[in-house]
């Protein structure tokens, strides 16, 4: 089997609401919760200022995995990361956060974080091996994050964390900002 990270194109958005629903059985088989937040819809997704990277299998030519990075207020954040149950453990995640830590350096940004379940093994121990430390939110729009997990429910299922990549500065000959 062959796997390919890509940008995104528009036939993929309803692919990654359904991947997206498919990977969070993890969480609702490890939580057990009596109401779980559905996956964003494709709409919203393909409206979100940022980007989002699909990784596809080039035998069956389907997304099995993906990764949306939000651009606000001059800042990358992780937003989602999901890749199929039958793909993982097989290192997609792992390229899924590679490839847009350089997408993210490439695009001019220092830092990156995201918002994850401190103790949920392929959640924060998992982000700590990709470079990720624990940090303090420090913007309007990463405060409203927290915010935001309230009102879901989130933290009712464990204790919830930032956390942020420091990206090297991206060099490509090239890229006119070198």
């Amino acid at each position: 089997m062959s796997v390919v990270i890509r940008a995104a194109s528009t036939g993929d958005y309803l692919a990654t609401e359904r991947i997206e629903a498919i990977a969070d059985t993890a969480f609702v088989d490890r939580f057990s919760p009596a109401d779980w937040p559905g996956p964003t819809s494709a709409e919203d997704r393909a409206s979100a200022p940022g980007f989002l990277l699909v990784a596809e299998d080039l035998d069956s030519r389907t997304p099995i995995g993906f990764v949306q990075v939000l651009e606000i207020e001059d800042h990358a954040h992780l937003e989602q990361l999901s890749v199929l149950p039958s793909y993982s453990r097989r290192g997609h995640g792992r390229r899924l956060i590679g490839a847009a830590l350089d997408e993210a350096a490439r695009r001019g940004h220092a830092q990156i974080t995201l918002r994850t379940y401190a103790d949920v093994p392929w959640n924060g121990p998992f982000y700590e091996t990709c470079g990720f430390v624990p940090s303090e939110p420090d913007t309007n729009f990463l405060r409203s994050l927290v915010d935001v997990e309230e009102a879901l429910g989130l933290m009712a299922h464990g204790r919830r964390i930032q956390m942020t990549a420091t990206l090297p500065r991206w060099q490509d000959s090239a890229d006119p900002r070198r």
